[in-house]
């Protein structure tokens, strides 16, 4: 990250940070920054640093919204989406963005999702997903691989996994995208339609753990993980040329899925001028 954009965005006096060499989260909050950045500096649009706040739960990722200077609150365990959802109905001009993991937003706070999703409240959740618990000491989450060990699971998950953008589209999510830690210019991409979508926005970030997730599974240090990503990540298009075999081995980064469905806050709005009507008869 340029030191320009750290001076600007993060709050110096939280540094260092406490995620492991070769952990992808920084990177991830990196393209989180550049995104900001860059919409704050797009005329045509109405972000401004003071109307944007940065909710997260718990976990490595959620430490996010610590280093970052902005309006920011980091809440209990898998209670992000219920928060923001809070701050977007009290204060419904604000851009709210989510910061989150693989397990606080899809175990303990998994059903906060699916009903953020299906109201489509215009919230941005960006999910990183590092397929395992990385900051309680590596257990198994919705996300880790069937087969694969963690230490809640020493001779192999035998959970089938989720998909979590799926998953939101599935529940009502307006829009769903993904990214990886490799394809940084694609996530930056990502997390700025997200935020710039009326409507519920999810973006799952494939994040990288070497210390919990790619020791124990012998995936090698952070270097051969971002191989891997570079090879297993494809555009939209390119993946669903795949066979479902082929499938396996690759996951798609890019825009998902994108509808036009009415925002929560908007048929909100509609119902208390409805009741103000009643009222002043």
């Amino acid at each position: 990250m340029p030191s320009e954009l750290i001076h600007e965005y993060l709050r110096i006096d939280h540094l260092p940070h406490i995620w492991c060499a070769g952990c992808g989260n920084g990177t991830l909050t990196r393209d989180l920054v550049v995104a900001l950045d860059d919409l704050i500096n797009d005329e045509t649009n109405d972000i401004t640093r003071e109307n944007v706040v940065i909710v997260s739960g718990i976990g490595c990722s959620s430490r996010a919204a610590g280093y970052m200077d902005f309006s920011s609150i980091h809440t209990t365990h898998g209670r992000a989406i219920a928060f923001a959802t809070g701050i977007k109905i009290a204060r419904p001009e604000l851009h709210v963005i989510v910061v989150t993991g693989d397990g606080d937003c899809s175990a303990i706070g998994g059903n906060h999702l699916i009903h953020a999703a299906r109201r489509n409240l215009d919230l941005t959740v960006l999910v990183y997903n590092n397929t395992i618990y990385g900051m309680t000491g590596g257990q198994y989450s919705p996300t880790t691989p069937q087969h694969d060990v963690a230490t809640t699971a020493p001779y192999g998950v035998i959970d089938r996994t989720f998909n979590i953008a799926e998953l939101a589209a599935g529940a009502g999510a307006s829009f769903t995208a993904a990214g990886d830690v490799f394809h940084t210019a694609e996530t930056i991409k990502q997390i700025k339609k997200g935020i710039l979508h009326r409507g519920f926005s999810l973006i799952e970030c494939h994040s990288t753990c070497p210390t919990y997730y790619g020791r124990k599974n012998k995936k090698g240090d952070a270097v051969e993980m971002l191989k891997v990503q570079k090879a297993m990540g494809l555009s939209k298009a390119s993946y669903d040329k795949l066979t479902d075999e082929e499938k396996l081995n690759h996951y798609p980064i890019g825009t998902l899925t994108e509808y036009d469905y009415p925002e929560f806050t908007d048929l909100y709005d509609e119902i208390i001028k409805a009741a103000q009507a009643d009222l002043s008869k």
